[in-house]
């Protein structure tokens, strides 16, 4: 993005960056580049809080008015609070012919149909699978786990941006069961520690890293520390 601030810059638009890596927008360079320290995901700070964005982005224009190049940080810095737990209670099974994970998703499919509805995302799936996909998705990755190379167990795209699409559809749902916006990392926690979905994604993990499978390809179905 700071690449195309300079390139828009030469044709005379002004730009503004927002970055939450220090090292990164630092190192990238862009003409005006304001670092603000917030959880990753959440370039404006706080969910639902309008004053504190438009602050955040009050102090970004202002930018403007600056020599460039310039990269200012914000005062106010916001750490994910791994204390905040998410509740969400799952649905009971319903299908017990389906894998549990399977059955899991198809039960949420309300609640993500009212969390969509309720926040307006609609990004919480659709990268490579929608929400019509995801029981598929999840049965792909089941197969994984229990030991079918991942090229051929019908994972319907880059492992990795499905996994995201199936984490989306879970933390969508769960918006619409809890009466709080979660810290950062609270419903990405959640849906690894908490749901069937979750554990078999880390079980395919496991399985194709024991397998040999190149680092790109399993390591990214899951954040880093996991």
């Amino acid at each position: 993005m700071s690449t195309l601030a300079h390139v828009f810059e030469a044709e005379g638009l002004a730009t503004i960056a927002l970055g939450s890596m220090r090292n990164q927008i630092e190192h990238t360079a862009p003409p005006r580049g304001l670092f603000c320290d917030f959880p990753l995901g959440r370039p404006l700070g706080v969910p639902g809080d309008a004053e504190f964005q438009h602050g955040v982005l009050a102090v970004a224009f202002d930018l403007l008015d600056s020599p460039e190049p310039v990269v200012a940080e914000y005062s106010v810095s916001i750490e994910d609070d791994e204390s905040d737990v998410v509740a969400c209670t799952l649905p009971p099974r319903h299908d017990p012919d389906a894998h549990p994970a399977v059955d899991e998703a198809r039960g949420l499919r309300n609640a993500y149909d009212r969390g969509v509805e309720l926040t307006g995302n609609r990004a919480g799936t659709g990268r490579v699978v929608d929400a019509d996909g995801v029981p598929d998705a999840i049965e792909a990755f089941i197969r994984v786990a229990e030991g079918t190379p991942w090229k051929v167990a019908g994972i319907p795209g880059n492992p990795a941006r499905v996994s995201q699409d199936i984490r989306g559809y879970y933390e969508t749902a769960a918006l619409a069961m809890i009466d709080h916006a979660p810290s950062a990392w609270a419903g990405t926690r959640w849906f690894l520690d908490k749901t069937e979905t979750g554990k078999a994604i880390l079980a395919a993990r496991s399985a194709m890293r024991d397998s040999g499978a190149k680092h790109g390809h399993w390591f990214y179905l899951a954040p880093g520390d996991r």
